[in-house]
């Protein structure tokens, strides 16, 4: 896999696809890393040129002493951009992911194409702030394979973690987990209690869909809806039987969903 420094760090990279075609960006969640969106990337490349990177601490890119804000992680992706050439992109984000593009499409918007913002948070209300100070505490104190069950158990749905046919992805994402940087996973929770978008969601005027697992406990259909009406010409799409990492849980309705929009555009 290839690297390049961007924004003072090392970061790791993937790009397939054809020269010329449109660039579709894909970020990370928190504690995994490029190949979450393997799916995706068999599905785009055939036409479009695609990014994948890991975040700032995570997968194979350097990791930097917590802790980290989302204008630190918008800039990353804009100094990336930058030294691959990249002019404009479609961006796509899940969750940590989704939320850094929010602060593209405010701050950044002349770069993107379009903004697909997938089981994200705008804000961080203090009940969800609190929440990342038990899981940092967590991390420190038993390490990030302590994580691994915790994490799984609460991104997917219950039917879906258990069912042995699906061992293969719960398999991947507890192996993205345990290997998370202690301190990447810190400095990313970091900012994930100090997210300050909601007020400014209108603001937004790039072509923008929101998707959301029907039952993500953190960023379900209730939660994402205010956020569509607030980003005029917003849609949203809803990935049935689907928790918080809806593109791997029902890849068949997430791909579905991001497509229609693509082709839209």
């Amino acid at each position: 896999m290839p690297t390049v420094t961007a924004n003072g760090i090392s970061f790791n990279y993937e790009v397939e696809g054809p020269d010329g075609a449109p660039w579709i960006t894909f970020s990370n969640s928190l504690a995994t890393n490029v190949t979450m969106w393997d799916g995706q990337t068999a599905l785009l490349s055939d036409n479009w040129r695609v990014l994948r990177y890991d975040q700032r601490g995570h997968g194979k890119t350097e990791v930097t002493a917590p802790p980290y804000s989302f204008d630190q992680l918008g800039d990353d992706v804009i100094a990336l951009w930058d030294e691959l050439g990249v002019k404009r992109s479609v961006f796509c984000g899940l969750s940590m992911g989704g939320t850094t593009g929010l602060g593209l499409a405010l701050n950044h918007d002349d770069r993107l194409a379009a903004f697909i913002g997938c089981d994200l948070r705008c804000e961080s209300a203090p009940a969800f702030s609190a929440a990342w100070d038990e899981r940092i505490a967590t991390a420190k104190a038993d390490g990030m394979d302590a994580m691994a069950e915790l994490t799984a158990n609460r991104w997917f749905t219950e039917k879906f973690y258990s069912d042995p046919a699906n061992a293969p992805v719960m398999d991947k994402i507890k192996g993205m987990i345990r290997t998370t940087p202690l301190d990447g996973f810190i400095g990313c929770a970091n900012a994930l209690q100090d997210i300050q978008y909601q007020a400014r969601l209108d603001r937004i005027m790039v072509p923008t869909l929101f998707i959301c697992g029907e039952f993500d406990p953190a960023a379900n259909p209730d939660y994402i809806r205010p956020m569509q009406q607030a980003v005029s010409g917003a849609e949203l799409h809803v990935v049935p039987d689907a928790g918080h990492i809806s593109n791997m849980e029902n890849p068949g309705s997430f791909n579905q969903g991001l497509l229609d929009f693509l082709n839209r555009l």
